[in-house]
């Protein structure tokens, strides 16, 4: 049976193994793993890790589990382990930890919690596959309390080691204040029309038009109607 690259948060994790027959909870004693509901010991060359799946919170640096799929030919058993980091803080060289230090790449998954304005739960911002509805976000952000009470509205729909996709919305003569980002941008209007403007050139862009911006060029951005882009951001490795 192959496991889904990705089932989503951290919760959804867990039930999707568990639909697939990972049902015993793991927890790390010493040399072994040990499921104290069925008296299972399992020691490393016992137990094989099928897949693991690491979420990073994006509130909270802190905030961070991994998810082990495991199972025991030996004793037909499979479940998975749920640890924070901290399982590896003393760096204890055993066996065990080894194995579950070195296994084959994580499945990494990133997620923004639930905020006061956005209570609809966690989303995902991070995923070897990452789905993004942009007509759907665009809808929900013309909804929200920035939008209408402040004349702006953004949303983070990807946030990665090298690259950030934001997608911003701005009311008619609002205006964003002039910064710089410190990698190489585009911009990609998907409703309404903007000036893009540096202290060299002043670009107008409009629906189905897009612009690049080298890194640390000073630049600023004014709607000349109710507008949305995406802003992307390639960053250094």
């Amino acid at each position: 049976m192959t496991l889904s690259e990705n089932f989503g948060t951290l919760s959804q994790t867990l039930d999707g193994l568990k639909l697939q027959g990972y049902t015993i909870d793991f927890n790390v004693r010493e040399e072994c793993l040990v499921c104290p509901q069925n008296d299972i010991m399992l020691s490393p060359d016992e137990f094989h890790i099928d897949k693991v799946y690491r979420f990073e919170g994006e509130t909270d640096p802190d905030d961070q589990s991994i998810v082990f799929a495991i199972s025991s030919p030996k004793f037909k058993a499979k479940g998975v382990l749920v640890n924070g980091y901290g399982i590896f803080a003393d760096e204890t060289a055993s066996k065990l930890i080894e194995k579950l230090q070195t296994h084959a790449p994580f499945i990494i998954v990133k997620r923004i919690e639930a905020t006061p304005q956005r209570t609809d739960g966690d989303r995902l911002i991070d995923a070897p596959l990452l789905e993004m509805d942009l007509n759907k976000l665009i809808e929900k952000m013309k909804i929200e309390s920035n939008w209408n009470k402040n004349g702006h509205n953004s949303i983070t729909i990807l946030k990665s080691a090298n690259m950030r996709i934001v997608l911003l919305g701005l009311r008619a003569n609002s205006e964003m204040k002039e910064h710089k980002a410190g990698g190489v941008i585009s911009v990609q209007v998907l409703e309404g029309k903007i000036n893009f403007i540096t202290a060299e050139q002043n670009a107008v862009i409009e629906k189905g038009q897009m612009i690049s911006l080298q890194e640390n060029i000073l630049h600023k951005v004014q709607a000349q109607t109710d507008s949305f882009f995406l802003l992307t951001l390639a960053m250094h490795a």
